[in-house]
């Protein structure tokens, strides 16, 4: 059975040996991962550690303003407001894997920069289990596993071991709040890879709004999943506003159920839950004309579309 509190102890001491006191900076998401990650080696090192939030433009709705709110006050906060520079490197890609190559490529070259400013010799990230595991398997790039070459940091990942709900258990045994420490994943490129093709400000403000709308009532129906999001294929689909003819764009849910990510089932809902969001999205948001449900499980799928 797995013990977080000697977890903790023995992780705390890891990081002490490891990092030395030398300035170290992490990659700060404020998903479970990386915030249990900032705890512990926070305990080891204090303040020689810096949390780096990199507001890609890809977050969940509000996302940015919360965790800074978070976490200002617990720990050596530092805000990268990146969003154009991210939006700019992706113009006019569409192939899913080239996204995550080229945010990650973005990615090491903000925390390269604060590397510089903070004289600082390593990246701690969150990485557990299944993200090595799927990107040895070929299933899919983990934007923090297929770093590219070249890069100044050496790479610190005390939870590469962990399974998500071994993380959950650190995360409230360190003292993380609810709110964090039973947050849903959250794919470290965001929102870009829940547009389909080219990722636009358009989409992702789309995408956004029906993923709150998504994340908002399947709290309100108290369901527990594994995910629950939104996402914007590709193309459109013809519909009626009011009394006239329209063509928008569709949105495709998708809610889970797993132990691990290893494998998921697509979530039987309640009928009336999926047509309170699908009512939502298509009222709230007048670019969509029609809602999907994803019924696939995993495998066949990924949890993720892309």
């Amino acid at each position: 059975m797995f013990d977080a509190e000697k977890f903790i102890k023995n992780a705390v001491e890891e990081a002490k040996e490891t990092l030395k006191e030398k300035k170290t900076i992490i990659a700060l998401s404020g998903g479970v991962d990386s915030s249990t990650c900032a705890m512990l080696v926070g305990k080891a090192i204090g303040e020689n550690l810096v949390c780096v939030f990199v507001d890609t433009g890809f977050m969940r709705k509000n996302e940015p303003e919360r965790i800074r709110e978070i976490f200002e006050t617990k720990v050596k906060f530092e805000f990268a407001d990146a969003r154009e520079r991210f939006f700019n490197a992706l113009k006019g890609i569409t192939d899913p894997e080239e996204k995550r190559k080229i945010i990650a490529k973005v990615y090491i070259e903000i925390f390269d920069e604060y590397a510089e400013k903070y004289n600082a010799k390593f990246l701690v990230q969150g990485t557990i289990a299944p993200d090595w595991i799927e990107t040895k398997g070929n299933i899919k790039s983990h934007h923090n596993v297929a770093l590219p070459s070249g890069m100044m940091l050496e790479i610190y990942e005390p939870l590469k071991d962990l399974y998500k709900n071994d993380v959950r258990e650190v995360a409230r045994a360190i003292g993380l709040s609810e709110e964090i420490s039973e947050r849903m994943p959250f794919p470290g490129p965001g929102l870009a890879i829940r547009v389909l093709g080219e990722v636009t400000k358009e989409k992702v403000e789309i995408v956004k709004e029906a993923d709150a709308i998504v994340r908002e009532e399947i709290i309100t129906a108290n369901l527990k999943v594994w995910q629950a999001f939104a996402v914007l294929p590709e193309g459109k689909a013809t519909g009626v506003k009011g009394d006239k003819r329209d063509y928008g764009y569709m949105i495709a849910v998708r809610i889970v159920e797993s132990a691990d990510a290893m494998t998921a089932n697509a979530m039987n809902v309640k009928w009336e839950i999926l047509q309170r969001i699908t009512s939502r999205i298509t009222t709230e948001i007048s670019s969509v004309t029609r809602v999907l449900y994803d019924l696939t499980s995993k495998p066949p799928a990924t949890i993720e579309f892309e």
